[in-house]
């Protein structure tokens, strides 16, 4: 008689176990659902990212040049810059704009407003604004073009290679890299 109970037991056995791989696969389904849910989600939120950046990134407009004294340093550099096609406005009062070479690195501070003279060392400005809209604010929309005049602390010697950065709030940075000619002038177009 303990052989019959021992087969239904064992039935009974089995059912319990069939049941726990069937919950357990159940689980297993929805966890792998829920992070292939996830990583969607997450590169959705990538491409978006991606794409506003894109979208209000900075653009080098014309030459850069740079005004210094003759046969010593360059002191200023200017260039023109305005907003890539189909870009967002961008607000050139928080951008942060940063000088390097191989013996300096440094942020320059902004001077505030629109400033047209020369500026101090340290420092970068807006000198110019031409735009369609006829506003003098600081911030760069389609169709505007503003020029920037960067003044690093130290004067750049001949044949060095220098770096400018412009990064905005929301874009992309936008890198100049240049070479100081091999004989300085008082206004020098970099290529």
């Amino acid at each position: 008689m303990a052989d019959r109970y021992d087969g239904a037991f064992t039935g009974l056995e089995a059912a319990i176990v069939l049941i726990a791989f069937v919950t357990v696969a159940a689980v297993f389904a929805y966890v792998v659902i829920g992070a292939g849910f996830f990583t969607t989600q997450k590169s959705q939120e990538v491409i978006q990212s991606g794409l506003q950046q894109a979208s209000s990134s900075l653009m080098l407009a014309g030459s850069v040049y740079g005004v210094g004294t003759p046969g010593s340093t360059i002191d200023i550099i200017n260039f023109s810059i305005t907003i890539g096609s189909g870009g967002t406005p961008i607000n050139m009062e928080k951008a942060v704009i940063t000088y390097s070479d191989k013996n300096h690195l440094e942020t320059l501070a902004p001077v505030p407003g629109y400033y047209s003279s020369s500026t101090p060392p340290g420092t970068w400005a807006i000198t110019d604004r031409q735009n369609e809209r006829g506003d003098s604010n600081n911030v760069l929309e389609k169709g505007e073009l503003f020029s920037i005049s960067v003044h690093p602390s130290t004067g750049i010697a001949k044949d060095t290679d220098f770096s400018i950065e412009v990064a905005a709030t929301g874009g992309a940075p936008m890198q100049i890299l240049r070479t100081a000619p091999p004989v300085i002038h008082a206004v020098n177009q970099f290529y």
